[in-house]
């Protein structure tokens, strides 16, 4: 394993609300990568929703105030990692535009954008680990979400990790870039939009022949499990942390 010469340093793990609330095995698998990549793991105490829900909603004042706290939370880390391309783009893209430039805020924020990471990237990127043990699962599918991969140009990072693990391949979807139809509040708004939307993801995910599909977003998971579930689907979701940590229920 090729460690990154800056190894130790102090990794802030950003859980997410649906980590936290739906999904802790990701968070859990999360830092047993971050730990294995040589880093020192730390979950800072009051860290809340990222303010993306406020945000996307047009409630700027809600999703500042969320902001301004995670600033404060996760001050004095070397890296801030996040198992969710959707909550990482938040930081990294929208939390400096929610405070006026040239202000202690501002700074603040940017300074917060540079030192946060989703996990794939921090792992590929950052860490360049050459070596991943992970789980032997045959042929899985890969889900590339909406936010990961346009607001952050995550594409190569999970599939060259996952590439590392023996026993795996992945067995691509003809449209894998095509969005899965939860977009956070999307589902909730326009639900027969989003119910085509996955039934489609659906249908693409089932003609791979893959027994799992995975991906970096545990809202995309939760609504692609579902539609796999009412489908009586044999396919299994997981999160490619889970999936790179090894953490992959039999």
């Amino acid at each position: 394993m090729n460690r990154s010469t800056d190894k130790n340093r102090r990794v802030a793990l950003f859980a997410t609300c649906l980590v936290d609330l739906m999904r802790p095995n990701v968070g859990f698998a999360t830092a047993r990568l971050i730990e294995s990549a040589g880093y020192d793991v730390h979950v800072p105490e009051g860290q809340t929703c990222c303010g993306q829900p406020s945000f996307n909603g047009g409630d700027r004042g809600g999703a500042r105030k969320a902001a301004e706290h995670a600033i404060q939370v996760l001050r004095g880390y070397d890296y801030v990692v996040v198992p969710s391309g959707s909550c990482g783009a938040m930081i990294v893209h929208q939390y400096p535009t929610l405070f006026e430039p040239d202000t202690i805020l501002h700074s603040q924020a940017l300074d917060l954008a540079e030192r946060t990471f989703e996990i794939t990237v921090f792992l590929a990127d950052v860490a360049q680990l050459d070596e991943v043990t992970g789980q032997a699962l045959g042929a899985i599918t890969y889900h590339d979400s909406c936010a990961g991969l346009r607001e952050l140009g995550i594409h190569d990072q999970p599939r060259s990790l996952l590439a590392k693990v023996d026993g795996l391949h992945v067995q691509e979807m003809e449209k894998p870039d095509t969005c899965c139809g939860f977009g956070g509040t999307f589902c909730i708004k326009y639900p027969e939009i989003s119910d085509r939307m996955v039934e489609r993801k659906v249908e693409d995910i089932e003609e791979t022949g893959a027994k799992f599909v995975v991906a970096g977003d545990v809202g995309c998971l939760m609504n692609i499990e579902g539609k796999l579930h009412r489908a009586k689907s044999d396919v299994r979701a997981y999160h490619v942390a889970e999936v790179l940590a090894g953490m992959v229920e039999d």
